[in-house]
């Protein structure tokens, strides 16, 4: 006994050394060799307004959205600078803990952390997703302390495993989104929710583990505002599940008042609406995915239409058939919901799945409405919270079944075999990739690895346009955020009709913070069918269009935009264009630059 005792502790101590091995080498080979730079708009986004706080000027943005602009003047009744510029559109989480993080690093200050001649990835960019992928790691051993303190340590050892060979996992972190931030809170949540529901059926008051729970489910929606939706399914369950009935949810629900108060009031006096800006979001759901065609636009398209009740259905019929890829591509995760028909012995275990349910169902609703995307790092996607917790029911599940098939009886050997095939089968993808993005990172290790391109080339704003346009004068351009982020400098993001830019622009001048250019990138014209660049810009669709033309002719000096009535008055105020990036970015000036890197 004393030998098969030894035998097991050394294998567990193999095992875990060899995780902790593999975790080191794809950190740090993710956040290095294979790095490439931000991928996500709101990741720089909400970095740019860190950096902002950091500096000690609160939560401000520097990229402009025209609508919030005109509704935020509208309601101040002034005219609003575009300088200090308050943010309502993110929330204010994450941005305040990358300001914190900016600060001890000397990141305040942009003439320290200014790219060299020789850089590709601006460095900035891997401090973020430094943060994203620690917030990630943490994730990984609280979710492992949960499911052994739920099953048992094997299936808390593949659940681990499940998330480090997770793709979508890896891409997150390195994208800058909060999701990372999201995961930590919301598994320490649902820790103490499984703790306040072993306290409950004990027949003890679950009160400090539930209001634990509700100061994480808390920090949870100040992270991102959709997890309100979390944390109402939270305060549902805990008003039926714990006693004395009502008094914990109304505690929770006070904690979540509370905070929210405070922001509501705030973007209620900016913006003359408790949700600020971050209410035009429902424009990717209900509104038919046109929020970037309604921020940019000063009279934005109905909100509601006659399609109302087939975008909700659309919406959760999309949630339903992609459920893999929503849960990380962890095809075990889904079996959660076959588990919910297995009668688990312990009564904390079947409960808690009725808890984990009521808030995944009362999200999905939300989502219903606000809209999400699988097939890309979408910045509403919170359906990968539940991920690490449903693989562990799915693996319980999947376990039970397979110990009582004859074969494994007869045959105690292969009784962990189906761990091993369904961690071969979730790896497989980021295995697969890994050949590729090493031989890409290796190849131009030299210069810090290779951009993101297209849409996104660092040196030319932060080196380029850092220098040609100054801190009293604006950009307008096709990607504000990587502006904003990588030049640090005022962005206002490209309206789609000329009567819009025509009005900024005036008001620019007025506030003599004059528009010195305008930048268009692939954000605009390789992102997208052409069919929809054209919907998406109409006034200025020949302006995207230019490089597209240029490279086909060969003629470089053949500029449609200067020919197009529409944009023609525009255009004059802007006659010098300089490729920065062969003709797939362009910057149109309104005076001549000497030297590209001036």
């Amino acid at each position: 006994m004393k030998h098969s005792s030894t035998i097991s502790e050394s294998g567990s101590l193999i095992r875990r050394s060899l995780f902790l091995v593999v975790l080191v080498l794809l950190t740090l080979g993710n956040l290095f060799t294979l790095f490439r730079g931000l991928s996500a708009p709101h990741a720089m986004d909400q970095a740019q307004i860190a950096r902002e706080f950091s500096r000690g000027n609160g939560l401000i943005t520097k990229v402009i959205r025209p609508l919030d602009y005109d509704k935020n003047t509208e309601h101040q009744k002034r005219v609003i600078p575009f300088t200090n510029y308050k943010d309502t559109y993110h929330s204010p989480l994450n941005p305040l803990l990358l300001s914190a993080i900016f600060k001890m690093i000397g990141a305040d200050d942009a003439k320290k952390w200014t790219m060299s001649e020789k850089e590709i990835v601006f460095p900035l960019d891997r401090v973020v997703a430094a943060v994203s992928t620690i917030c990630f790691l943490l994730s990984i051993g609280v979710t492992y302390l949960l499911v052994l303190r739920i099953f048992d340590s094997k299936i808390a050892e593949v659940t681990a495993v499940l998330m480090l060979f997770c793709q979508t996992f890896w891409d997150y972190s390195l994208s800058g989104l909060p999701q990372m931030l999201m995961l930590l809170f919301f598994t320490s949540g649902i820790y103490f929710v499984y703790r306040a529901i072993e306290d409950s059926k004990q027949d003890r008051i679950p009160m400090s583990s539930a209001i634990i729970a509700g100061v994480f489910f808390t920090l949870l929606a100040m992270t991102h505002y959709l997890t309100v939706w979390i944390a109402l399914g939270y305060i549902i369950f805990a008003a039926i599940a714990f006693r004395p009935r009502g008094v914990v949810s109304v505690s929770i629900l006070v904690i979540l008042i509370i905070p929210s108060v405070f922001v509501m009031l705030r973007n209620y006096g900016i913006s003359g609406t408790p949700f600020g800006a971050a209410f035009y979001n429902l424009y990717n759901g209900i509104g038919g995915d046109k929020e970037s065609f309604a921020l940019r636009s000063t009279v934005p398209p109905d909100l509601i239409n006659r399609g109302f009740f087939f975008t909700i259905l659309r919406s959760f019929l999309i949630q339903t058939t992609d459920i893999i890829p929503f849960l990380g591509g962890i095809i075990v995760a889904p079996l959660f919901f076959l588990s919910l028909l297995h009668p688990f012995k312990s009564p904390s275990i079947a409960t808690f799945r009725w808890a984990l349910l009521c808030m995944f169902g009362i999200s999905a609703l939300g989502l219903a409405f606000y809209g999400v995307n699988s097939d890309n790092l979408d910045p509403n996607q919170t359906h990968l919270l539940f991920a690490p917790i449903m693989t562990a029911y799915g693996l319980a599940f999947i376990s039970i079944l397979w110990n009582k098939l004859p074969i494994v009886i007869s045959a105690p050997m292969i009784r962990n075999l189906h761990h091993v095939i369904i961690v071969i089968i979730c790896a497989l993808p980021l295995i697969l990739a890994l050949p590729y993005q090493i031989k890409i990172g290796l190849y131009r290790k030299d210069i810090g690895g290779i951009p993101q391109w297209p849409p996104y080339f660092a040196p030319v704003q932060n080196l380029g346009l850092n220098k040609w346009i100054s801190d009293s004068q604006l950009c307008v351009t096709d990607q504000p955020w990587a502006t904003a982020w990588y030049a640090d400098r005022i962005s206002i993001w490209l309206p789609p009709t000329s009567k819009d830019f025509i009005e900024l622009q005036s008001t620019a001048d007025s506030l003599e913070t004059p528009i010195s250019g305008i930048l268009i990138s692939p954000s605009s014209h390789s992102m997208e069918l052409i069919s929809k660049v054209s919907d998406e810009y109409k006034d200025f669709y020949s302006l995207i269009l230019d490089g597209q033309v240029l490279a086909a002719t060969g003629q470089n000096d053949k500029y449609i935009s200067r020919e197009d009535p529409k944009i023609r008055e525009i255009m004059v105020r802007y006659p010098y264009s300089y490729p920065l990036v062969f003709n797939d970015m362009i910057y149109y000036s309104d005076r001549t630059l000497t030297s590209q890197s001036e």
